[in-house]
């Protein structure tokens, strides 16, 4: 990947050392917008960032005055910030918030189909009760919206932005976020957590689709539009169309080892100065008010600054210092629990480092109380927490919140066509689709084609918009759910007319040479955060997804072309797939507006394919592993066909290294085998069982529940990362995790692993309790588990390692391994399990339980 991000004005001026640092402000422009410059000179240090939006010089001397009159109370209730599922209107008046936000899948009474009406009265409700506090400092509502206003029944959703940055399209930027104020003004909140910055390095990363791109040149430009289009080009204060807007999270979130969610970015400095920082010289060049932290920690064999939550040189050394950043900053959910020595209750070190604003959703009360004794005892500077308010007071002052009426009162509120933006979210996705293959140039197809539509994601609105749509991980959603959106099938039927679309989804019981084409519409299923992780597993989608392989088999070679229109969140090992397809469009995640793939498959007035890959297309299933050679991408960064290419794609291999790219075999495992990480990762699938059904497959929200056990969501380390399961004593009942086909995992024994997990014990076990793993029941081995249970400080999360040799010694075959973990009992017992993970060298380890 070249070193090279968009260039903007940079000169040199001293700084207080007497060195010269280089200082950027806005960018070179083209058509209007920050122009996607070829190449950028290295940077030796962080810049200094000239912002446009400076403020009005009278805004600090009234802060100065509302500080004077605050009590440390006050201080610290403008600090917090609680989710509004865990406060009352009331509590907004005792307590003094400065703010509060809604996580994915929050919505106003919990009513998914809320209307903006809802939304304003819930808004309305707050900002009152802010009126009523002896400061009358106005509250503001941070609200997640990635891609749109996506929490908000009915709104357009626009294309992820890895699609975005397909378009190669700093306009169609700003274009998008000017709407998304507007969608966020309508139902009355202030603050956009949005655009991230993430330059992604590792496609494995469950995150990877809310980056622009792999290349910071693209993040850069988009990053200076994404702002301007939020904050309403803002100068000296935010507009009334605008809303505040958030650069994330800083830094490095898309460069962790392995693409793992919330683990280690181990980049050198100046390669996060030259990679992962430059989203953010263009985000506040133009402007931008706030910035989150990221979950990430930043460490290698030089920089040891661990959680960037808890680091002071990240943020009031580089942002506030070097950058010169005077926003506010904030912390991401419950992020500050994960920095040594902390709690989600609790964490002087993070406010130290510099963080403003505490997202704290649950634990508000108790952080509060915390806060308060911390600053009282000397452990919180008071100078810190002045420092803090003085940056909420100056961004709202910045955002007119203190002058703006409630928020039912203000600019596009409750208005309709104010969350309705279909011709530009259409507009989006032609420009973000990519054509990689047009053999004998199948497309676009005749107006009076005859076509079959096949695969699992033609009329499936919830897979079109991925995760962060309605409900956090996406999942959840039917085509109800998005009454002004259009699936892909009805955009094709539109055009073509219905009585030319013929729709069989698993492609049974139809013969192409009927139709003049075939569509195929497969690919991912939604997934946000963690829960995206790839981790160890294959890149090949026909392992992760193969009744898409099938369906692609039953009309491939029949005869007609197949045009193939894959939608998920990152380019993925497909060779198979490519192989059966006449024609190859990867759709990214294109939101509500599924007409705009149907404007470019079909001739029309629109213009034909123009995306361009921002992410290199992996030719391999499995990426090098650190220290290894990068390997060769089937398609390059910048690769998409215009509608007269046809490409050369030719016959691809089809060698499949099997579910795993490590582990297996005969060999040494090197990496974790995640069996369940937030949600099952694939292949396993959890259960619980007793004898009213031995395999009841718990559901993707996290539910089953039978007489003898049930099982909901709960928290260990993240938000809804558990199992919390709950035995009722009468009768025997387990909880697994289980593939459909055993796996060779002798490497493991090899490595001398441990079977790992963490866990709160609710109540003790009140009976025998085993931890087991199978070989294909009866093939298993089982462990006496019931003291280390007990031994266990109820309520408090513990990890637990037992080590793989002890169910080798009982007899577990690892070449045949297809339930890794299994927990059973047959009195009562409640326990919340997360992070279940096979883990090399572990078995070594002084804290493992022992065998008998």
């Amino acid at each position: 990947m070249t070193l090279a991000a968009s260039a903007t004005a940079a000169v040199a001026a001293p700084d207080e050392r007497g060195s010269k640092q280089t200082v950027i402000g806005q960018p070179r422009t083209e058509h209007g917008c920050a122009r996607i410059e070829r190449s950028l000179p290295e940077l030796k240090d962080w810049p200094r960032i000239d912002s446009q939006l400076k403020g009005d010089r009278k805004y600090e001397a009234k802060i100065r005055e509302i500080l004077k009159g605050m009590t440390l109370a006050e201080k610290v209730g403008q600090m917090t910030q609680p989710e509004i599922g865990t406060i009352t209107a009331q509590d907004v008046t005792t307590y003094g918030f400065g703010s509060v936000l809604n996580g994915g899948g929050s919505w106003p009474n919990a009513d998914k189909k809320a209307t903006p009406q809802d939304w304003l009265a819930k808004a309305d409700a707050y900002w009152e009760a802010s009126k009523q506090t002896r400061t009358k400092i106005p509250v503001i509502w941070g609200i997640d919206a990635v891609h749109g206003n996506n929490n908000v029944y009915g709104a357009t959703v626009f294309p992820h932005n890895i699609g975005l940055g397909a378009a190669h399209d700093p306009c169609l930027i700003r274009d998008i976020n000017e709407a998304t104020a507007e969608q966020i003004r309508a139902t009355g909140q202030d603050w956009a957590f949005s655009p991230t910055l993430a330059v992604v390095q590792d496609d494995r990363w469950g995150r990877t689709y809310e980056g622009f791109s792999e290349d910071p040149r693209i993040t850069r430009a988009y990053g200076f539009e994404a702002i301007k289009g939020l904050q309403d080009n803002a100068k000296k204060r935010i507009g009334e169309d605008g809303v505040i807007a958030t650069a994330k999270h800083f830094i490095g979130d898309g460069g962790t080892t392995g693409g793992k969610d919330q683990g280690v970015n181990a980049y050198s400095e100046k390669d996060m100065i030259n990679i992962h920082g430059q989203g953010y010289y263009g985000a506040l060049a133009a402007g931008a008010q706030t910035v989150m932290i990221s979950f990430n920690s930043w460490t290698n064999d030089v920089i040891n600054e661990g959680k960037v939550h808890g680091s002071k040189y990240v943020q009031t050394g580089i942002l506030k210092e070097k950058m010169g950043f005077d926003g506010l900053l904030v912390s991401d959910w419950n992020g500050i629990g994960q920095v040594t020595g902390c709690t989600n209750a609790s964490c002087p070190q993070a406010i130290n480092a510099g963080m403003d604003i505490i997202m704290v959703p649950g634990d508000w009360k108790a952080f509060i109380a915390n806060t308060i004794t911390q600053v009282e005892s000397g452990q919180i500077p008071l100078q810190r927490i002045d420092d803090a308010v003085t940056r909420i007071l100056r961004v709202k002052l910045r955002a007119g919140t203190f002058d703006a009426p409630k928020p039912s009162q203000r600019e596009h509120a409750g208005e309709q066509e104010a969350l309705l933006h279909k011709e530009l979210a259409r507009k989006a996705v032609r420009e973000s689709a990519t054509l990689l293959k047009n053999n004998d140039r199948v497309l676009p197809l005749s107006k009076r084609s005859k076509v079959l539509v096949v695969g699992k994601s033609a009329d499936n609105i919830g897979n079109q918009t991925g995760g962060w749509t309605l409900s956090w991980q996406g999942t959840g959603n039917t085509n109800a759910d998005f009454p002004n959106g259009t699936s892909i099938l009805k955009g094709i039927q539109d055009t073509l007319g219905a009585a030319n679309v013929t729709f069989a989804e698993t492609a049974d019981n139809v013969d192409p040479k009927n139709f003049d084409a075939v569509i195929a519409v497969i690919g991912e299923t939604p997934y946000a955060e963690g829960v995206g992780d790839i981790g160890k597993r294959t890149f090949e989608t026909a392992r992760l997804y193969p009744k898409d392989l099938e369906t692609l088999d039953k009309v491939s070679g029949k005869g007609k072309p197949v045009i193939t229109v894959y939608v998920g969140g990152r380019a993925m090992y497909m060779n198979k797939e490519i192989n059966r397809s006449d024609a190859f469009v990867a759709a990214w995640l294109p939101g509500t507006e599924g007409q705009g793939i149907a404007d470019l498959l079909i001739k029309g007035r629109h213009n034909g394919f123009s995306g361009k890959l921002s992410y290199s297309w992996p030719g391999e299933a499995c990426p090098a592993l650190p220290g290894e050679p990068a390997k060769t991408p089937l398609f390059k960064f910048g690769y998409g066909l215009r509608d007269w290419q046809t490409g050369n794609v030719g016959k691809l291999d089809e060698t499949s290294p099997g579910g795993f790219c490590s582990g297996g075999g005969g060999g040494t495992a090197t990496e974790d085998l995640e069996v369940f990480n937030r949600t099952d990762v694939a292949p396993y699938k959890s259960y619980i069982g007793s004898p009213e059904n031995w395999g009841l497959e718990i559901g993707p929200d996290g539910q089953a529940s039978q007489a003898n056990i049930n099982v909901v969501q709960s928290d260990v380390n993240v938000q809804q990362d558990a199992l919390k399961t709950t035995w009722t004593g009468t009768g025997p009942g387990q909880v697994y995790l289980q593939s459909p086909t055993g796996t060779d995992l002798r490497g493991y024994g090899n490595a001398n692993a441990a079977i790992e997990f963490d866990v709160i014990v609710h109540q003790a076990p009140a009976a025998r309790t085993v931890i087991s793993a199978h070989c294909n029941y009866p093939c298993m081995a089982e462990l006496d588990a019931t003291q280390a249970f007990r031994n266990l400080p109820v309520g408090q999360k513990s990890t637990v390692k037992v080590a793989v040799s002890c169910f080798a010694d009982k007899g577990l075959d690892l070449e045949n391994v297809n339930t890794p973990f299994l927990v059973y009992t047959e009195g009562t017992f409640q326990a919340s399990f997360a992070n279940v993970r096979w883990v090399p060298k572990a078995g070594a380890d002084p804290d493992v339980i022992s065998c008998t």
